[in-house]
């Protein structure tokens, strides 16, 4: 479906993460999952979107089980969420500067004082809701707070698409899409309980929670379908660097 991905365990997310920070160099990061690949498949620019970033790692256990039916199987699922608590804690420990970008007015600041309890030392330069129309006064809030690394969380796909156009007035600032992490934060949303997340069922724990998601949980079998029709197709050449999905 046009969606190249990063072979990296969620370990080597990690360490290219802050070796990126480290290093001052700027660049956004995805993290997709099934939905969001099911969507580039309707706007072929979506995954445009997806492949400038500097890194792509599935956040998505729908993802890994593609991989392997496509016979380019990715090492482990790397949740969003989970790499930004773990970017945040040696964040703390470095002295880096962190901004963070998204949801309603006032959750990312109950957000920025959650995270700085869960690390203390962690430095948080800057806090914006995501519900801007004109994004001048967020850039120039940006550019004033000159963090090392923003939580861009926006959802898919506006929050890549002002990653791709803003990627450039920030050399060295390292960007993350981090969709609806900032209400987890804060508690404003619960994540699935460790059992549901370790078989890989977080989304089913969702869908029990939220019942109005049973729309977008049936694009997931589609997504599978699709995904065993791309695989008894003869194979493609050059199916991308990381590949293709």
């Amino acid at each position: 479906m046009g969606v190249a991905f990063d072979e990296l365990t969620f370990s080597d997310a990690l360490a290219s993460i802050t070796g990126m920070v480290e290093q001052g160099a700027g660049g956004y990061i995805v993290t997709p999952n099934p939905e969001m690949i099911y969507a580039c498949r309707k706007e072929p620019a979506l995954a445009a979107l997806l492949n400038g970033a500097a890194l792509v790692v599935p956040d998505g256990i729908g993802v890994i089980h593609a991989s392997r039916i496509l016979g380019t199987p990715l090492p482990e699922r790397v949740p969003g969420i989970e790499l930004g608590e773990q970017l945040a804690a040696w964040m703390a420990r470095h002295e880096k500067r962190l901004y963070l970008l998204g949801a309603k007015p006032g959750v990312a600041e109950r957000a920025a004082e959650n995270l700085k309890t869960l690390f203390p030392g962690l430095n948080i330069v800057g806090t914006h809701d995501g519900y801007f129309q004109d994004e001048t006064p967020v850039v120039e809030a940006l550019h004033k707070a000159a963090p090392d690394v923003i939580f861009v969380c926006m959802g898919f796909p506006r929050q890549e698409r002002f990653m791709s156009a803003h990627r450039q007035e920030f050399p060295h600032s390292v960007m993350l899409g981090l969709g609806g992490s900032l209400d987890v934060f804060p508690g404003e949303v619960r994540r699935a309980p460790a059992v549901f997340r370790k078989c890989g069922m977080e989304w089913f724990y969702r869908l029990l929670c939220d019942p109005r998601r049973m729309g977008r949980m049936m694009k997931l079998p589609v997504f599978l379908w699709l995904v065993l029709c791309e695989r008894i197709r003869p194979q493609k050449e050059g199916r991308g660097k990381h590949g293709c999905m």
